[in-house]
């Protein structure tokens, strides 16, 4: 990898495929390892420490969704973007459950993918803007690490819990509407109709009320959404 190049590995079986996004990624003067097998990618995340992964949720060793968990588990900062022909709600929900960033169907448009890809890599440059850590009375919020913890306690979180959490609490005190947060969790997924954040945050919610019993620390605004509320 040269230096100050963001390095992106793929682990997909499709070798033509592979190849192509390659190529189409290489065009933006990112550097580019591709593998075809769970093992290698297991193998090549340990020797190459990649700033983004582009996982395929079928792999002839293994589930990309096991690897997913496994990997945000022991690399909280890795950019991971789970791809597939399923193109079924549950699938990317589950993906995002277990740790995803971002989830995209195949076939997909090229300019989707560069378009996901900057994004995420935004987000995985030190010094970025998200990162940091946010303190709160009884409560903290390292960003880079994705990790909460109240008091001493960490609090494990999903993916997409943790999102929830972070984009609250970068405005304590400010109403965030539904399709802010569903943005912040997948931008460009929002749905009028779409309840999951409800569900989400409820969750989230929850998991904060367990943590610490006698503090409320996201209130529901009726009709317009949710605020977090510091001591």
């Amino acid at each position: 990898m040269q230096q100050g190049k963001p390095l992106i590995l793929i682990v997909d079986d499709d070798a033509e495929l592979s190849a192509l996004v390659a190529t189409l990624l290489g065009r933006e003067s990112w550097e580019v390892h591709t593998v075809l097998t769970g093992g290698d990618g297991e193998r090549a995340l340990r020797a190459l420490r990649p700033d983004l992964v582009l996982l395929d949720v079928m792999l002839p060793d293994g589930s990309g969704y096991e690897l997913c968990r496994r990997w945000r588990a022991s690399h909280a900062e890795l950019g991971i973007l789970m791809f597939t022909a399923r193109g079924e709600p549950m699938d990317r929900v589950l993906g995002l459950e277990l740790g995803a960033d971002d989830y995209l169907s195949k076939p997909f448009e090229p300019r989707e993918l560069v378009a996901r890809v900057r994004a995420l890599l935004r987000r995985q440059t030190p010094g970025r803007s998200e990162a940091g850590l946010l303190r709160f009375e009884g409560l903290s919020i390292d960003l880079l690490k994705r990790e909460l913890r109240v008091g001493e306690r960490v609090v494990a979180l999903t993916g997409i819990e943790f999102k929830l959490l972070a984009a609250l609490a970068r405005v304590p005190g400010q109403i965030l509407p539904r399709e802010a947060l569903s943005e912040a969790v997948q931008p460009g997924r929002y749905r009028p109709q779409d309840r999951s954040v409800d569900v989400q945050v409820a969750r989230l919610r929850r998991k904060l009320e367990e943590a610490s019993p006698d503090r409320v620390w996201i209130n529901t605004v009726r009709g317009e959404g949710y605020v977090f509320l510091p001591a």
